[in-house]
């Protein structure tokens, strides 16, 4: 337990003050609400940055009781980065439009990226399905990353009357009525919104087989129903979104590209006797596809989205038991389901100067399942014929708010090992 304890304090110290209130105001069964503060140094380790140490500093609720701002930094023996996020920040004079910034600027060393450039294997596209999981290549360099999400709220629903919702929680569920699940029809249930994403990412590979750096900038536009009952863990409804990328070619982008996506998932409750206080089936299908994407007579791609984004399955949220960014290709598609368990049972409450400063309100036990395919065309029976698989369990817990997770699954290709906030559908 104490090893579990260790990888917990040191995720929420991370991640804390990125809660996802998705315009709403949490308060608790006395619906009291106050704003909340965070100044901590941290340490933690994996496999970007080696052995690191930082300092975060987090507000929740201050100039705005949804809104919350995020700064952190931090230094390791393999890189470092600085990292800054806003999340629900409300525009003045337009109340259903909000906004999410984050700037991020990193160093890494002996990073291992799936593109071409690996003399071992000349004949083969690296990051296909059926490459060799030892065709990447390994360099260091600078990745940095901009993006800011406008979000507009129609005013139908759930955000017809309430622009800001205020959820009433006890013990880290909640307790007021849901905003979503309770129709199939957008214009009485759930929150839907018009998003804008404007985008920057620069990545650099130094390394022995290759020298370069991939630039993309460009412009997300998405149609997003969020019909779940609550945003943060749901126990019931759906979210869908639509979404089209397109990087222009303009300023100093390395190629021109479209890509488009589609999201659903979809919460089912369940009991499962007193010793359980929620159980849910979660499911989750994403499918991906570049339209630009153009393969020249000698093999070279043109107008694909860089490896790090578009049709790629591995890391944090898909096919988590393979490395970050494994399979790249034209299209892509996936399907999860999770067993999200929540038992009475929260060993944390035993301690109470940890409750003090981590909050966590309960356990969460997740065993999961992930089948996923990238394919060179969108082809139903193509993305369905040798599918990649692995499976995995996951430990999460509420702890001020915010979830956070350690995802650990099985692959062929090893065990991957995952540690981030929020639930992986939707974030």
């Amino acid at each position: 337990m104490k090893k579990w304890l260790t990888i917990l304090l040191t995720i929420i110290v991370f991640f804390a003050g990125q809660a996802v209130f998705a315009q709403g105001v949490r308060v608790g069964p006395d619906g009291e609400f106050s704003p909340q503060t965070l100044k901590l140094p941290y340490a933690f380790y994996n496999e970007n940055f080696g052995f690191a140490g930082g300092f975060v500093y987090g507000k929740v609720g201050s100039f705005q009781k949804q809104a919350t701002i995020l700064a952190t930094t931090m230094v390791g023996t393999k890189g470092g980065m600085g990292f800054l996020v806003g999340k629900d920040i409300q525009m003045p004079r337009i109340e259903r439009l909000f906004f999410d910034p984050i700037v991020s600027v990193g160093y890494f060393s002996d990073s291992k990226s799936f593109v071409n450039g690996n003399p071992d294997f000349a004949d083969e596209r690296a990051g296909s399905n059926d490459s060799d999981e030892d065709n990447y290549v390994e360099g260091d360099g600078w990745d940095n990353f901009f993006r800011l999400k406008f979000k507009y709220l129609l005013p139908i629903g759930n955000g017809r009357d309430e622009i800001i919702t205020t959820v009433k929680m006890k013990d880290g569920l909640l307790m007021s009525e849901p905003k979503g699940g309770t129709s199939l029809n957008p214009f009485k249930s759930g929150r839907s919104y018009l998003e804008m994403r404007p985008f920057y990412r620069s990545q650099e590979i130094d390394g022995d087989d290759v020298d370069e750096t991939v630039k993309t900038n460009g412009l997300d536009l998405s149609l997003f129903w969020d019909n779940r009952d609550f945003d943060a863990n749901p126990s019931k409804g759906f979210g869908f979104r639509g979404k089209m990328s397109r990087d222009f070619g303009w300023f100093n982008s390395s190629d021109s590209w479209t890509n488009l996506e589609g999201e659903l998932d979809v919460y089912f409750p369940f009991k499962m006797g007193s010793w359980l206080r929620q159980g849910v089936l979660a499911l989750n299908h994403w499918t991906s596809y570049s339209p630009t994407w153009n393969k020249e007579s000698g093999g070279e791609v043109t107008n694909r989205p860089p490896a790090y984004t578009g049709s790629t399955l591995g890391g944090l949220w898909r096919m988590r038991g393979f490395p970050s960014q494994r399979f790249n290709d034209r299209a892509a598609t996936y399907y999860a389901a999770e067993l999200r368990l929540i038992p009475e049972w929260n060993p944390f409450n035993n301690w109470p100067r940890v409750q003090k400063y981590v909050g966590i309100k309960w356990l969460q036990f997740v065993p999961f399942v992930e089948i996923g395919r990238v394919a060179p065309e969108w082809s139903f029976s193509r993305l369905h014929s040798d599918m990649k698989w692995d499976a995995g369990l996951g430990i999460r817990a509420s702890a001020k708010g915010i979830v956070i997770r350690v995802d650990s699954a099985y692959s062929n290709e090893g065990v991957g090992v995952q540690m981030m906030i929020s639930q992986p559908f939707q974030f």
